[in-house]
């Protein structure tokens, strides 16, 4: 499967002038650890939440200096049309936890290490589902108080508390 199946989209992203204090604010407002920096539709690098707080805040920036000044750039980037396992390699590789991805020159979305969990997650459900039918003795899902195993073996309800 191609990246583009896998990404968020859009991205968010603001222009290199954007104070750090407006960038914080976007981000809490479109609920994203990160945000794309770009000229017209030119990517010129990318800030996070980190930068905002280890490279801003610790490196005693104003919140009204641009945040051209605490973004990282250039960008680690991933093609939409590669195939997932490339932005793993991207991943694995850069040791970032978000690639801004790229339509030839234009920000089309972003990946994170979230979304590429979120697939293994459903992919290790879908392997334990088969497994987990085999090896139960009741389907998984709700019960009654008692339940089918406790009836199987002779057991009564619980006692109720207060009586």
């Amino acid at each position: 499967m191609n990246v583009s199946a896998y990404m968020s989209a859009p991205a968010v992203s603001v222009n290199a002038t954007t104070t750090i204090g407006e960038a914080a604010r976007c981000m809490d407002l479109h609920g994203v650890g990160c945000l794309v920096v770009t000229e017209g539709t030119v990517l010129r690098g990318i800030v996070t939440d980190r930068d905002i707080a280890m490279r801003a805040v610790a490196g005693e920036f104003d919140r009204d200096d641009p945040v051209g000044a605490v973004m990282t750039a250039p960008a680690v980037t991933v093609d939409a049309a590669q195939d997932i396992h490339a932005a793993y390699q991207t991943f694995r590789n850069s040791g970032v936890r978000r690639l801004p991805v790229l339509d030839g020159h234009r920000v089309v979305g972003m990946l994170t290490v979230d979304d590429l969990l979120m697939d293994v997650f459903r992919r290790v459900a879908d392997l334990l589902g088969p497994v987990a039918w085999s090896v139960l003795e009741e389907p998984p899902g709700p019960r009654d108080e008692i339940g089918p195993r406790a009836r199987k073996q002779g057991k009564s309800p619980p006692a109720s508390r207060g009586s």
